[in-house]
């Protein structure tokens, strides 16, 4: 079984990378993806979507990070992709499963997946160009635009170019992060293709996963806004801890909290003072669909956008944490 943890734009940056893989065991992670348009950019574009190409490809925590790429010309995806892999990735992976309109308009992504012959002359150009024994190419994909009419046919266009592992969103661009996730179509790619196959979409919990493996038959799993929310998931998965809904989880808060703080020191230092807020913010959001305590905390620090006032709320809920705990 392995565990992979998500590309989410605009949410799961080399920043929230490094948190969740200290706190839980990931085989591998995906950067966000660098959009590639009409030119070949330079290594600061790179560097700047996944920093841990300055550090081996890794996270602190060791976590191997693939970079994805997401364009539709040939060309300048393997241009791209061949300047990228000098810097020894984890992997190269390419994205067709974005939804977002903004990127769907200049054809990337998602609305892709009408379009199989397009995937395959992406894919097969970059795999032309990736280094022997180099890093690895996959691919990220959804069950299609609107419905599942091509999804075995996309699968099929992306292994035959030479693929090595796809990710399957289970879920068409239109349906966006609606769920139900249909799992069933993931364990349908899976007898069709001959490379390995992941389950990605609405596991949120353990249980989730349990049905995820049912249903598909696929034992991998990259785990998106579920790790988010639950920084442990991974851990509870690998273990198979079923978590009691009523649980208070005291000593998960407890071992949260210190990651929270840095999460928001490392926010602190990368953004303006005006935009660090939201972040954090952010993910206590996230963070409140599992712990009632996150819940209070995003509440406390809701009306605040001081970051002064917010360090204050941070170490009283931290000093809070460790009186209950004594």
């Amino acid at each position: 079984m392995k565990l992979l943890l998500a590309p989410m734009e605009g949410l799961a940056d080399e920043v929230l990378r490094d948190v969740l893989t200290r706190l839980s065991p990931y085989d591998q992670a995906v950067s966000e993806f660098v959009r590639i348009s009409a030119t070949v950019l330079p290594q600061r574009s790179f560097y700047r979507i996944s920093p841990e190409l300055a550090q081996g490809g890794r996270t602190a925590a060791g976590t191997p990070v693939q970079l994805q790429l997401m364009g539709s010309d040939p060309d300048l995806m393997a241009q791209n992709a061949a300047r990228a892999a000098q810097w020894s990735p984890a992997g190269i992976d390419l994205n067709f499963g974005c939804p977002a309109q903004q990127v769907n308009r200049h054809r990337g992504g998602a609305v892709l997946l009408d379009e199989p012959e397009t995937l395959h002359a992406v894919a097969a150009a970059v795999r032309a160009v990736m280094p022997r024994g180099g890093p690895k190419l996959t691919a990220k994909m959804r069950l299609g635009v609107r419905d599942t009419g091509l999804t075995l046919a996309c699968a099929e266009a992306l292994t035959e170019a030479g693929v090595e592992r796809i990710v399957v969103h289970a879920r068409t661009k239109l349906e966006g992060y609606r769920p139900p996730a249909h799992w069933v179509w993931v364990g349908r790619i899976a007898d069709h293709v001959k490379v390995p196959v992941v389950a990605n979409g609405e596991v949120w919990s353990v249980a989730d996963w349990q049905r995820c493996r049912q249903e598909s038959g696929v034992a991998d799993v990259m785990l998106g806004r579920g790790a988010v929310a639950d920084p442990f998931l991974a851990r509870d998965i690998r273990a198979g801890r079923v978590r009691d809904a009523a649980d208070p989880r005291e000593a998960d808060w407890a071992e949260l909290l210190p990651a929270i703080a840095f999460f928001w020191a490392r926010v602190r230092g990368k953004l303006a003072a005006r935009h660090a807020p939201g972040r954090l913010k952010q993910w206590l959001a996230f963070l409140s669909r599992r712990f009632v305590q996150a819940e209070a905390l995003y509440q406390a620090l809701r009306p605040l956008n001081d970051i002064h006032a917010i360090d204050a709320a941070l170490a009283a809920a931290g000093a809070d944490c460790l009186a209950r705990a004594a």
